[in-house]
Order: structure tokens, then sequence, then C-alpha cells
């Protein structure tokens, strides 16, 4: 029912920016990010309502990362900045299964829609 792609990932210096570009096919619903380190649980990262008019970010993440959506070209980004070697990982575009303007999720359980994942790495 619904496609996800991401793009934009990549290599980038501890401090430098990067910005992941998702790209869906379909009618889709609250949209979020998540990211996987091997061995380590799928961890939410960002989310965004149907509108757009709610956010939702990790703590972890918060002040440094932007998630936005144009709905209109139904692509969802998410501008990364004041990159850290923590925030290595594969990142994940996902999509709501419910259908309306809920607050985002950040529980990968309420997403079954998933991209392949781009692989973002900083380096120190």
């Amino acid at each position: 029912q619904v496609q996800l792609v991401e793009s934009g990932g990549g290599l980038v210096q501890a401090g430098g920016s990067l910005r992941l570009s998702c790209a869906a096919s379909g009618r889709t619903s609250g949209m979020g990010w998540f990211r996987q380190t091997t061995g380590n649980e799928r961890e939410f990262v960002a989310g965004i309502s149907r509108s757009g008019g709610n956010l939702n970010y990790a703590g972890s993440v918060k002040g440094r990362f932007t998630i936005s959506r144009d709905n209109f070209r139904n692509i969802v980004e998410l501008e990364m900045n004041s990159l850290k070697p923590e925030d290595t990982a594969v990142y994940y575009c996902a999509a709501e299964t419910r259908d309306g303007n809920y607050d985002p999720s950040s529980s990968p359980w309420e997403y079954g829609y998933w991209g392949q994942g781009t692989q973002v790495t900083v380096s120190s």
C-alpha cells in the first residue's frame, strides 16, 4: 500500500550536517524516522503527524535534528545537525498504519511500512 525510499545517508565528520530524504508513494499518515545499530533495538528518532503540525523527537536528538514533510511532494526529511559519533546507525523511514492526524508515535509498533534504510556514519 505504501512504499518508502530513503536517501541522503553518507559519511560525515562529527559536528557536521546531513539531510535525509524519504520519498513516499501512496497515502501516508504519521511518519517517523528510526535508527538501528547492530545488536540493538530499533530506536525512535523523530516523528511528524499527518498534517505536519505535531512533532516528536527523541531526547538524544532534540535541538539537533529537525523533521519536516511536504505533503504535496509526499516527501519527509530529517535534517541532522551537530552530528555525533553516537548518531552512527542505519536510518529508517517509517509510516504509521493508523489513518488520521494523530500525534506522532514513538513506538515502532505503530508503523507498518518501512524503507530499506540508509547508512549514516559520523567519524570522530
